[in-house]
């Protein structure tokens, strides 16, 4: 009889003493939650970070905490190729192993913008810039012990659908920003799976899992109200962080058991437990059947080596 799984909270993350981990988005939410977690197990943690005022200001914070001393802050913006390219570079040529990467940077539902690539904002830095990155790091977390690959997604990739594949940026359809982050965190399923599904058939010992938040008291519920100028939509958002969602550190819990729970199998999912994955410790959760389509997967893999110039060699 299998055993009830009754979830994790940050309590059950076991010790990372001499494990290294990058996490992009670092310097807020869950990424800069989930650092300060692991610096108090014993991690190295890079946080990987756009804006240098608010990452220096992340850095300080935390080291003022418990293993503070062994966070660093790394320029990173993955709405920008070259910087991805030049943060990997400084990565790869760095003495120090690499055990994960936790692709946690996101943005939601903003209003219609441009990478530097001229991508869609919300496709290319949720997605694209995360496959960038971690196949340009892949030959070096493969070369660590029990590497691994942890992508944030969320509960608003059921929503999304990825049927036009020539068509990522909208340019042949008009532009809805809730539209395009739901197909953006569907993409992070469907990449998170295809390369679990690749790692297993190379018999890497790298695992890909994913995660997500459930409903967490975050900035970014309205950071597509801000950038839209919404005051009406930014009180709706504050009401709802208020009134149902569980605190930014009970947000964690899911993609920290990702990154640490040793018994994670490649191609897991976790998030929260109750409240139809809204809210509560994080266990293995279900995904919608259009994350697990293994024929998009491979066309928005081949798609994403594309536009990104990054082949994976796995």
């Amino acid at each position: 009889m299998t055993a009830i799984d009754r979830g994790w909270t940050d309590a059950d993350v076991p010790n990372q003493e001499n494990r290294r981990f990058v996490i992009t988005g670092a310097n807020s939410g869950l990424g800069y939650e989930m650092a300060r977690v692991l610096l108090a197990r014993g991690a190295e943690v890079v946080l990987a970070c756009r804006d240098k005022g608010r990452g220096e200001a992340a850095l300080d914070k935390l080291r003022t905490g418990e293993g503070g001393q062994r966070a660093v802050l790394e320029l990173l913006d993955l709405g920008d190729l070259a910087s991805i390219r030049a943060f990997a570079d400084r990565e790869i040529s760095g003495s120090r192993p690499l055990h994960a990467v936790v692709c946690n940077a996101g943005l939601m539902a903003i209003p219609e913008r441009k990478t530097a690539d001229g991508f869609e904002m919300q496709i290319g830095v949720n997605h694209l810039g995360h496959f960038a990155l971690v196949g340009l790091l892949s030959k070096k977390l493969a070369s660590a012990p029990e590497p691994r690959v942890v992508t944030v997604s969320s509960q608003y990739h059921r929503a999304g659908k990825i049927e036009l594949l020539d068509d990522l940026f909208f340019e042949r359809r008009s532009y809805h920003r809730w539209v395009a982050y739901q197909q953006s965190k569907l993409a992070n399923l469907l990449f998170a799976f295809e390369l679990a599904r690749r790692l297993d058939r190379a018999s890497s010992p790298m695992r890909s899992v994913a995660a997500h938040p459930g409903y967490a008291a975050t900035e970014l519920q309205s950071q597509g109200a801000r950038m839209g100028g919404s005051r009406f939509e930014g009180m709706m958002m504050a009401i709802g962080n208020a009134l149902v969602a569980q605190s930014q550190s009970a947000g964690t819990w899911p993609q920290l058991r990702a990154a640490t729970d040793p018994t994670a199998k490649n191609g897991d999912y976790f998030g929260p437990r109750n409240l139809n994955q809204l809210r509560g410790p994080a266990v293995r959760v279900d995904s919608s059947r259009a994350a697990r389509d293994e024929k998009a997967a491979a066309r928005l893999w081949e798609r994403s080596e594309e536009l990104t110039r990054v082949a994976y060699e796995i």
